[in-house]
């Protein structure tokens, strides 16, 4: 692999990882949410732990099933343009070096998106 596209790359899987770490922070800081709002049942106010509770999730759910369905229609739509990245096929054994790899990778990608489709 070029040096250049393996640095880009691992920068890539960097700032991914990084993001994912900070909505990894925002999902405890929900959680802990979910915590405080236990104390309007014990004062006697479960109705408004119940409203809390329903519009939390329920803005939740609209924004990351937004997200995922945008994400979802963006690499469906690239889908074409991916498989044509596809090491050349049909030449001798050796000359097509990475041909398993990449379909493995492009059925996991498939895989995933079908799994997306049936979240949103």
């Amino acid at each position: 692999m070029d040096t250049a596209i393996g640095d880009a790359e691992r920068e890539a899987r960097a700032r991914i990882a990084r993001h994912l770490q900070d909505l990894h922070r925002v999902h405890l800081a929900l959680a802990e949410e979910s915590r405080a709002i236990k104390r309007f049942t014990t004062e006697g106010q479960a109705a408004v732990e119940i409203a809390l509770a329903t519009e939390m999730l329920e803005q939740y759910l609209g924004a990351s099933g937004g997200f995922v369905e945008n994400m979802r229609g963006r690499f469906e739509a690239r889908l074409a343009l991916l498989r044509r990245g596809e090491p050349a096929f049909g030449g001798r054994p050796g000359e097509t070096p990475g041909h398993g790899v990449f379909w493995l990778g492009f059925s996991r990608l498939c895989a995933v998106l079908r799994r997306c489709g049936g979240a949103a």
